[in-house]
């Protein structure tokens, strides 16, 4: 449970007793430690209320069901949804239920799942393959968001794709880009993410700290621009970049929440006709990225560069916060 900023603590709490008659309750088995969970941490999620138990990158395995339940059973493996939302607002209406006026993300706005039980509402709960190891599955949720960037940019094989940001969320999108037969051009600061980006299938990698960002995407594409760019770190001056370095017809897809403004003029916009759509969680992914992993049409392994056990969670922050570069996804896991 984080307490308060720059506080963690391991917390007894009541069994979460049996489920519902429309519920589940999961033996929760791994949980990845998201960027949001960090900023939780530090106190710079406007969203995130203390006290909360974290956690929304959970799997785990079903050990009761309620009556009423029969799409699960016990002894599945499953992983959470962390959408809550209303279904009943325009957006619910529209199967973008992660847009909902009333939206709920479990382990930012309420409860979430770095716990050793859950109950669930069933339609929280997805059945997974068996064979996926725990520590992979834990991917699954971040595939989510990868599958709403690409869905938001509509992209294709034919496209000349950006990603500014080769953290978790650039490096899963990036993979189901290739996924679709796209070009990729993914940025960063950090030499160590760049060769996993490119280890990952990148197509070509730019250090934007030693390297012109305009003359790279100007020789990538052979002066047309990318068609979609992707900002997967949220700062105001990518978003700048983003739209400088677009061709006619491209897509801008930002995914980060930063409030402070960037300073965009109408004229490229206009001009060169660019779509800018935000890109916030998932809307009805997880059936589609548990065939990409059980296919193997993705690989979530390379992205864990470690594992810690539930009672050491405090050396995993630790490890966050002094090694950035040298951390990717980190698994914790219960025992």
């Amino acid at each position: 449970m984080i307490t308060g900023p720059h506080r963690l603590e391991i917390v007894e709490q009541p069994f979460p007793g049996l489920p519902d008659q429309k519920s589940v309750l999961v033996k929760v088995r791994a949980v990845g430690i998201c960027g949001s969970d960090v900023h939780g941490y530090h106190g710079s999620l406007a969203t995130f209320v203390y006290p909360r138990i974290f956690g929304h990158e959970v799997v785990g395995e079903i050990v009761a069901v309620g009556s009423a339940v029969t799409h699960l059973a016990v002894g599945d493996h499953a992983v959470m949804d962390p959408v809550r939302s209303c279904g009943r607002c325009r957006a619910c209406r529209k199967g973008r239920q992660n847009v909902c006026g009333d939206l709920k993300c479990l382990g930012v706005h309420a409860d979430g799942g770095c716990a050793e039980y859950i109950v669930l509402p069933s339609d929280n709960a997805h059945k997974i393959p068996m064979d996926i190891p725990w520590r992979e599955a834990v991917l699954l949720e971040p595939y989510t968001i990868a599958a709403q960037i690409i869905s938001r940019g509509e992209v294709t094989a034919d496209d000349n794709v950006l990603i500014m940001g080769a953290g978790p969320i650039g490096l899963v999108t990036l993979q189901a880009a290739k996924r679709l037969g796209a070009r990729v051009l993914i940025t960063d600061i950090s030499l160590n993410r760049l060769r996993l980006a490119a280890e990952l299938g990148a197509d070509a990698t730019v250090n934007s700290a030693a390297q012109s960002l305009v003359e790279e995407v100007d020789r990538f594409t052979d002066g047309e621009g990318v068609t979609v760019a992707i900002d997967a770190v949220g700062l105001p001056e990518l978003f700048e970049q983003a739209i400088e370095v677009t061709g006619v017809a491209a897509k801008i897809v930002i995914v980060g929440f930063n409030p402070d403004f960037a300073k965009i003029a109408e004229l490229p916009i206009t001009k060169r006709e660019l779509d800018i759509r935000g890109s916030r969680l998932h809307a009805n992914k997880f059936p589609e990225v548990i065939q990409w992993v059980a296919n193997k049409e993705v690989d979530p392994a390379p992205l864990i560069s470690h594992e810690f056990a539930f009672l050491d969670i405090s050396n995993a922050f630790s490890l966050i916060e002094k090694n950035p570069d040298d951390t990717c996804k980190i698994i914790i896991t219960f025992n």
